[in-house]
């Protein structure tokens, strides 16, 4: 049956008629989603920095969301994927893939990319040697799935561009984020923490695109929180609360679509996330049930590793994930349904390259502060309470361990006495800005990014900036907008894990107090200084119609693919057990289930690695219902639903792959099949060939 999109989306539209009042002319708007999701086996998932968190299956697929606006004369780009972060490197090669598909017409200073900061994503998609070593080096079938999805996603959008108008709402959600580090908050000034009403942000910022007929063609919203409801235990791709909450818009959206297909698209992107976890029962000791230390979460028995924060389902990550995702999709919802303010005016687009490990900041009238070359602190191997390292560091030390220091001096040679001045009072764990082999440990040149639409303000930040951070950013950006006179009730919006990944960046108050956040603020405690004083020059520009004679900046380096290496060994042939075929079932399914059971079945696989055409825009799992009067078995569910899901089970060279299909309680009754889909590679003569193989499992 053949059913239009049109007649697909069901939402309470504006009661105001697009028509009515002085428009000015509609912009051009283009939504886009494609998938990103990658080889989900073996590859370091990227955002708890353990190798051996490797992903070995899907939980939920991974998509690239992307938003055009074009007023006629300029337009602006907003990209949100579902990764952990964009890095420099990623952000690069997209541009690239841009340029020779556009030419000059989606450029570093138009185009933002965001991620939502899963980290259940896939690493391998950076050039720089820190991040390298702790996702297994530069992963190609990695970074190409991710930057394809993206380049995808804004061709999609490019391709469906057309009149339409764009909505804003504002709200407040509660009971979604916590405060992991409220130590270090409470270092700020108390005249600045009374301004607000609590030590996270709670405002979610909601953008509604419509067509000229009130059609909703999309959403784009911003809420700062963690999305690791899905843990450090997990192995699984999996796009987490944020990726929750856009499956569930985009379901309800796109009626009779599987998921991420139809053409509304809702995008959930980062903000000012980086002391604001989902786990909002907050640290407790594992072993006791007794909150953790305040200061330094640990505990008195098994120390840091016992101290876990727990979501709103304690230990139960899918229904962590399920819980606060739902959250922000309620909310979300309700603000869509309710968005009446037109978002009119001009677009701007400003871009800059910093060094940020040379920026000299004016502190007040007759003080100056200055960045540092990048550098981590003891508190960085301490983790935090959403996932702890694993060795007998602490969060808030704010003095070095002779220990660990003697062996990072033996291995990586010892911080220069300028760069321990220029951080303290953090404690240097590695000094990455000295470190250059075999390439730069961290990067020293940065983008500054801001786009305007109408009267909202985007400002990309390169990392995770802490609650009060992002507000005097906010501030900042909002001041230096109206003081010019050309905008007025300036909106300006967070956006976090934009274009380059430099970690965490805390107010200098909170730095001083040294928790992982601070820790991880590489270029020292006047970073968030140092930021505001750029920004501020990019809104003066933007104010001022001078975004193009801003000194473009250094560039960054693109290192040729060459000098980068890679710790993932290729994968091996595939090995099957004795007198069986792959493909073939192993554990087979109960004859009948009944809603809220579990139906699981175990094929005999192949290394998914191999199955490079499935890795983006195709599925590893069915489970499909068959129908009498057509005799034809219709797709319910692929490996991007939140009721499948795909383990992967890796023995030696041998490979087995469990499908289980929680059944929804909207599952009617009737004859059902599961069926894996996949490669298998196999050794013929001096030739390695890859073969598809599947199976069908009726239940």
């Amino acid at each position: 049956m053949a059913v239009h999109w049109e007649d697909r989306l069901q939402e309470p539209e504006p009661t105001v008629s697009p028509t009515a009042g002085p428009h000015e002319n509609p912009y051009l708007i283009g939504v886009g989603r494609a998938d990103c999701t990658g080889p989900p086996g073996d590859v370091p998932l990227m955002g708890y920095a353990n190798v051996e968190q490797t992903a070995a299956g899907i939980h939920t697929r991974l998509f690239s969301r992307a938003f055009i606006v074009d007023n006629g004369s300029k337009r602006v780009v907003f990209v949100t994927a579902d990764i952990g972060m964009v890095s420099q490197r990623l952000r690069l090669e997209v541009l690239k893939e841009l340029e020779v598909k556009y030419g000059n017409l989606y450029r570093q200073d138009n185009v933002i990319l965001s991620g939502t900061h899963t980290h259940s994503g896939l690493g391998g998609y950076f050039q720089y040697t820190l991040f390298m070593i702790t996702s297994k080096g530069y992963i190609k079938p990695s970074i190409k799935a991710i930057v394809n999805g993206i380049v995808k996603s804004i061709d999609i959008a490019h391709r469906n561009i057309k009149p339409g108008r764009i909505y804003m709402s504002k709200g407040e959600l509660e009971e979604s984020n916590l405060n992991r580090s409220p130590h270090s908050y409470l270092n700020n000034p108390a005249e600045e923490r009374n301004k607000y009403k609590s030590n996270t942000d709670k405002q979610v910022t909601l953008l509604k695109f419509t067509d000229l007929d009130g059609d909703g063609m999309g959403m784009l919203s911003w809420f700062a929180v963690h999305a690791v409801s899905m843990n450090y235990t997990n192995q699984m791709v999996s796009s987490d609360n944020m990726g929750y909450a856009s499956y569930l818009l985009e379901q309800e959206k796109n009626i009779g679509f599987l998921p991420g297909e139809g053409p509304f698209v809702a995008a959930f992107a980062s903000s000012n996330l980086g002391d604001a976890s989902p786990n909002i029962r907050g640290p407790f000791c594992a072993n006791t049930g007794l909150p953790c230390d305040y200061l330094n979460s640990s505990c008195p028995i098994g120390g840091l590793k016992m101290c876990v924060a727990l979501g709103p389902a304690g230990s139960d990550m899918f229904n962590n994930t399920k819980i606060i995702g739902e959250n922000i999709f309620k909310r979300a919802k309700d603000l869509y349904g309710k968005a009446r303010q037109e978002v009119r005016g001009p677009l701007h687009a400003a871009h800059q390259w910093v060094n940020m490990t040379d920026v000299t900041v004016q502190l007040n009238s007759t003080h100056t502060g200055r960045t540092c070359k990048p550098a981590l602190g003891h508190s960085f191997a301490a983790g935090t309470t959403d996932g702890g390292g694993d060795l007998n560091f602490t969060q808030g030390a704010v003095e070095g361990d002779p220990f660990w220091d003697g062996i990072r001096d033996a291995l990586l040679g010892a911080p220069s006495n300028e760069t321990q001045d220029c951080h303290r009072p953090k404690p240097i764990l590695f000094s990455t800005g000295e470190m250059t082999w075999p390439l730069p440990w961290h990067p020293s040149i940065v983008d500054v990014q801001m786009i305007t639409i109408g009267p909202v303000a985007i400002v990309a930040i390169p990392g995770e900036m802490t609650t009060m951070s992002g507000r005097r950013i906010r501030e900042a950006v909002k001041q230096e907008l109206e003081a010019q006179g050309t905008f007025s009730n300036a909106e300006v919006v967070v956006a976090g894990l934009c274009n380059i990944y430099t970690h965490y960046i805390t107010t200098y108050e909170e730095y001083q107090i040294q928790r992982y956040e601070g820790a991880s603020t590489i270029y020292g405690p006047h970073t968030l200084s140092a930021y505001i004083q750029k920004f501020r020059g990019l809104a003066k520009a933007i104010a001022e119609g001078k975004e193009q004679e801003l000194p473009k900046g250094p560039e960054p380096p693109f290192f040729k693919d060459s000098q980068l290496f890679s710790l993932l060994p290729a994968a091996a042939v595939d090995k099957k057990p004795i007198n069986t075929t792959f493909g073939e079932v192993l554990e087979q399914v109960d004859p009948e289930y009944t809603v809220g059971d579990v139906a699981s079945v175990t094929f005999v696989a192949g290394n998914p690695r191999h199955s490079g055409d499935m890795v983006r825009d195709k599925t590893f799992v069915t489970v499909e219902k068959y129908h009498n009067s057509t005799a034809y078995w219709d797709v319910v569910h692929t490996d991007a639903s939140w009721e499948t899901r795909f383990h992967w089970v890796k023995n030696g060279a041998e490979s087995n792959a469990t499908i289980e299909w929680h059944i929804p309680l909207s599952a009617q009754a009737g004859s059902y099949r599961i069926r894996h889909f996949g490669h298998y590679k196999q050794r013929k003569g001096f030739l390695e060939t890859c073969y598809t193989h599947f199976n069908t499992v009726t239940a």
